[in-house]
């Protein structure tokens, strides 16, 4: 596929794991480096430019990925301003949804190593689907994420640490697997995530990081499509709350604002549904992961027929894969034992803009959203770093 002017990958090209250079899951990383925590190293060279910032809050906006940037810009003045001039892209991750992303950034590591490797995902052992949004006590979030946060790191070198995000979030076992160390803050809506973050950043006496979460452009963009008039609506609420950050800062903070994925509408001669085609439910046991990308887990022996099938039935839209493969690949890094189970046998990845919905055996309204995300394309992978300095 055509790259576009300036050599950036047109929106709908297969991106490898090895493409671009910084990740998702070095923010923090660097942003510890620059306050000095023992043994954080920073990929994404961040100390130059904050050199003597103490405190940094990290604002990630869901679904503002690096491609929905053009088309949020003239409802969002203050973030194309900061697009044309303080940012660059980073690479999410795979899948490219939030759950995964949430954790990758919490964590700093690639999702083979905390294991929340999808939206839903098989609790191995079990015919369990879990929801991670859904996600309580069970199971424990610190065995089911065992790598320690970011925030605790910081927290443990003396940093004060704060997290902002819907008040319904706070003890939730996606919060506690991508966050803990930090002391939550409930925010509903942008101006309040902006006062939140801005009083957590005041809060500290050394240095602080704050870590604060914004969904509700994600949501209309799922609900009525990206450029859609709810989620322009969204686009300038995000860009108020990102104003009121960087209008607050104090003169020794930095503000670095990134997202978690970027999102598609798929049009609805696109969608093939597994749960009326008797062809794609032959052998399969189980069905995880989301629309644009399956993760089957199938009848003993039936690995070879069930991929045979989908392969047959999809043709182009979308690469039928072993999971063996698509480890290979390098996407998740290095996995585990212990999490290959949370893999389907079979993983089927979405090409262009087609999805495979379930429209029997997921909540009903999955398969009536607009936007979807999660595969490897260029514009559901990128997503914007800005920097800015108070």
């Amino acid at each position: 596929m055509t790259a576009e002017p300036g050599g950036r990958p047109a929106p709908l090209e297969i991106l490898g794991p090895g493409h671009g250079g910084g990740r998702l899951a070095d923010v923090l990383p660097s942003a510890l480096a620059v306050l000095g925590v023992p043994g954080a190293t920073d990929p994404l060279g961040l100390r130059p430019a904050l050199a003597g910032v103490r405190r940094i809050a990290v604002l990630l906006v869901d679904g503002l990925g690096w491609y929905q940037l053009p088309t949020a810009a003239p409802y969002a003045p203050t973030i194309a301003g900061l697009a044309a001039t303080v940012a660059r892209p980073l690479i999410a991750g795979f899948p490219s949804t939030t759950p995964t992303s949430l954790v990758s950034l919490g964590t700093g590591v690639a999702p083979g190593a905390h294991g929340v490797l999808g939206f839903t995902v098989r609790v191995p052992g079990t015919d369990r689907v879990l929801t991670h949004t859904d996600w309580a006590a069970d199971p424990s979030p610190l065995r089911w994420q065992p790598v320690p946060t970011q925030l605790e790191r910081a927290r443990a070198a003396g940093v004060t640490t704060s997290v902002v995000s819907r008040p319904e979030f706070g003890g939730s076992g996606l919060t506690v697997a991508a966050n803990r160390g930090g002391d939550f803050r409930g925010a509903a809506g942008g101006d309040a995530v902006a006062t939140a973050m801005l009083a957590a950043l005041a809060s500290g006496a050394g240095p602080t990081v704050v870590s604060g979460y914004h969904a509700d452009l994600d949501r209309h963009g799922h609900v009525s499509g990206v450029d859609s008039a709810p989620w322009r609506e969204a686009a300038t609420e995000v860009d108020a709350l990102v104003a009121r950050l960087v209008d607050g800062l104090p003169p020794d903070a930095a503000l670095l604002v990134t997202a978690d994925h970027g999102q598609l509408d798929i049009p609805a001669a696109h969608r093939f549904d597994l749960d009326t085609d008797p062809r794609l439910r032959a052998g399969v046991r189980l069905v995880a992961g989301e629309a644009r990308v399956r993760y089957l887990h199938v009848e003993p022996g039936a690995v070879d027929d069930v991929r045979a099938a989908w392969s047959e039935v999809l043709g182009t839209t979308a690469r039928v894969r072993t999971r063996d493969e698509v480890v290979a690949t390098g996407w998740f890094g290095p996995v585990p034992e212990e999490h290959l189970g949370r893999i389907g046998d079979v993983v089927v990845i979405c090409n262009d803009t087609y999805a495979v919905m379930a429209s029997r055996t997921e909540r009903p309204m999955a398969s009536k959203l607009v936007a979807y995300h999660g595969s490897d394309t260029a514009a559901e992978l990128t997503v914007p770093l800005l920097v800015v300095r108070g």
